[in-house]
């Protein structure tokens, strides 16, 4: 087995998704359903319990048992809703501190699961803010660096679900004209960002060069007020020193899972 194929393999027990699949080709990132399952179950729900409230019980309110199904299928795409997966672990700890975060934190989750959705970025962050963002930009994108592997339909899909998720995160505001925006970045947005830079082997300063800090579209010393202060909340550990920065989650990773984490940088 290739150095490669063992470090993917860690990624995805830690959470990540990668390829050139997507959920996005039929959902956006379902922030009203997260809503709902989170407000019907504890933190503590398991992936079964999660399955038998959307399925079983239709806490959604889907109309057919195959639109139930898709739905958990879908959600379990985005969000792992598995305790034993890191991310998903630490994304249900936030949601349950920081309501007004909810919809970055759930973005950056679904940006790190959602290969697709990630392939957007640049059609909407590099719009200036008051710009316009349309369906098109998207889809050009998407054509560009998918090279032809999904046809003009299902890329026009895409466009038009993921263009609904930046606008669910912030990016984007207005409903029927699309235009750039910034999002409520809060201790939690951060605490989440940071801890996907660690999960893929970042350390000290290393962690405020991350594509999942970049989206936050905030300058590193917000990045560090804000993390200081979510580690006054005990959501994470920070130390700074001679600016040295180290922030770590001993309250969330295991021994192992930390290991894990440290392949990623060799």
């Amino acid at each position: 087995m290739t150095t490669t194929s063992i470090t993917n393999g860690y990624r995805e027990k830690l959470g990540f998704r990668e390829g050139d699949r997507g959920t996005h080709t039929s959902r956006t990132i379902m922030l009203a359903e997260l809503n709902l399952l989170f407000s019907d179950l504890p933190a503590t729900a398991t992936r079964e319990e999660y399955r038998d409230a959307v399925i079983s019980r239709n806490i959604l309110g889907k109309k057919t048992s195959s639109t139930r199904k898709l739905s958990f299928q879908r959600m379990s795409e985005l969000y792992a809703l598995n305790p034993d997966v890191p991310i998903y672990r630490y994304f249900r700890f936030l949601w349950s501190l920081d309501e007004p975060g909810r919809p970055l934190i759930a973005f950056l989750v679904a940006s790190a699961r959602d290969p697709l959705l990630k392939k957007t970025t640049k059609a909407v962050l590099g719009a200036a803010i008051g710009d316009r963002v349309t369906k098109e930009a998207l889809e050009t994108e998407l054509a560009e660096t998918l090279s032809n592997r999904l046809n003009p339909s299902i890329i026009n899909k895409v466009a038009r679900n993921a263009r609904s998720s930046w606008t669910q995160a912030g990016y984007l505001s207005g409903r029927r004209v699309k235009v750039r925006s910034l999002p409520n970045v809060t201790m939690g947005c951060v605490a989440m960002a940071l801890f996907l830079g660690y999960l893929t082997g970042k350390r000290a300063q290393r962690l405020l060069t991350t594509e999942w800090v970049k989206l936050l579209r905030i300058p590193n010393d917000t990045v560090i007020d804000l993390t200081a202060a979510a580690a006054r909340r005990g959501w994470l550990d920070y130390r700074s020193a001679g600016g040295y920065i180290e922030v770590r989650y001993p309250e969330i990773l295991s021994q192992e899972e930390e290991e894990w984490t440290l392949e990623q940088a060799r």
